[in-house]
């Protein structure tokens, strides 16, 4: 495919703000609402797979406005699809509102819920005019558990031109990077005993976990550039006086992709393996979640993007910068792995915490942030018009969707 030739249409650019006009006005009409939404699904922060509060809160204001709603797709109970529209090009707008085990939103997932609902409010508007289709996932369980994986595999996305959502961070990055990722437990096997009166009758598997971690730390050394492992213990054992029969280990294992990710695993296996011999115990590797592979965001979608949100005001990275800073893992991945798509970070002032602290939930409802909720609505819906009204690069979305729709068949 050539490149994108500029990423916007050609109509002159008073033509392109009065094609904005209408989806600006609905957000901006939105705005206290939408902000209210993040305020409320921070307030009640809910974990994997538990986020029946944020559904019922993020579906609301999008079945007032007329979107068809649908729960429990994918067979999860806290999934959910809403459409408007019946175009030709189907928008896709990932809504995340999972939160984490005692830090509540530390990654701010109330604003990338809000600014999904405030694009789709706004493309809604549009809809007719620019032949959409506007879709919004309500996707759970990206901090653990990999609902968009889940939902894929479900067909959920299996009519979608283009996905798209933005996810708060310390600063403002377009292609954002993220790296592939394998979620495990490695459950380590041994045999209880009296820890005084009968050591020798025992077979400690949490020193099986003391073997592995000082064999995964020295593997670090020869890790591949963009390689990480790190984890915790998840059981040590149950009393001081008794030798450990069981210990767990929960290990993240990140890569720049996929392949080095295979890579990794097959490095780390040995250590797991090295722990269990060392000590006579058996171990077990548990895959916990669906694997995360990397963004590979979508480039004329990426140009359009940059466009509208420098227009807002805000200054991103440069792009030579970009690959340093890969955001951690999304199972956002998986998604513009099979479909055209962008996962840009939107940033708010966390007065120098960044995510998964403590200080950047407090930040993800102040000003900045909720300033993040419009900027971020605004943004997503612009570019999928900036996109609509290009016929070349509507034309590809459209031929990707039918390639893919028939390699399914």
């Amino acid at each position: 495919m050539p490149p994108p030739r500029s990423g916007r249409d050609d109509s002159p650019g008073e033509d392109r703000t009065v094609a904005y006009a209408p989806a600006d006005k609905a957000i901006s009409a939105a705005a206290a609402e939408l902000i209210e939404l993040s305020h409320a699904i921070h307030a009640e922060p809910e974990l994997a797979f538990e986020e029946s509060r944020s559904v019922a809160k993020t579906i609301a204001p999008l079945a007032e406005r007329g979107f068809e709603i649908r729960t429990g797709v994918a067979d999860l109970p806290t999934a959910f699809r809403a459409s408007y529209g019946s175009g030709a090009l189907t928008v896709g707008i990932c809504a995340e509102y999972d939160a984490l085990p005692e830090i509540g939103h530390a990654c701010g997932h109330n604003i990338i819920a809000a600014s999904a609902v405030g694009a789709a409010l706004g493309l809604a508007e549009v809809a007719d005019a620019l032949d959409l289709t506007v879709l919004v996932f309500g996707t759970p369980a990206e901090e653990s558990g990999g609902g968009k994986v889940l939902m894929l595999e479900h067909g959920v996305f299996d009519d979608v031109a283009m996905a798209m959502m933005v996810h708060p961070g310390p600063f403002d990055i377009v292609g954002a990077r993220s790296l592939a990722m394998s979620d495990l437990s490695i459950v380590f096997h041994g045999r209880e005993a009296h820890a005084s009166a009968a050591p020798e009758r025992g077979r400690n598997a949490g020193d099986a976990v003391t073997v592995t971690q000082v064999a995964l730390g020295l593997l670090r050394q020869h890790l591949q550039p963009g390689q990480q492992l790190h984890g915790i213990v998840g059981d040590g054992g149950v009393a001081p006086n008794i030798v450990p029969g069981r210990a767990e280990l929960l290990y993240y294992l990140r890569a720049v992709d996929s392949a080095s990710l295979d890579d990794l695993m097959r490095r780390a296996s040995d250590c797991f393996a090295a722990g269990a011999l060392a000590t006579g115990c058996t171990h077990e590797i548990r895959t916990v979640a669906p694997t995360y592979t990397e963004l590979t965001p979508d480039p004329a979608l990426l140009f359009a993007y940059r466009e509208q949100i420098t227009g807002l005001g805000r200054v991103p990275i440069a792009p030579e910068l970009e690959a340093q800073r890969p955001l951690g893992s999304t199972d956002m991945g998986n998604v513009t792995n099979v479909i055209p798509g962008i996962h840009p970070v939107i940033g708010i002032d966390a007065g120098g915490a960044v995510t998964h602290q403590p200080g950047f939930a407090e930040a993800s409802v102040n000003a900045s942030a909720d300033r993040a909720v419009t900027d971020g609505a605004l943004a997503l819906a612009r570019t999928a018009i900036t996109v609509a009204r290009d016929g070349e690069h509507k034309d590809r979305l459209l031929q990707r969707l039918v390639q893919r729709q028939e390699e399914h068949r």
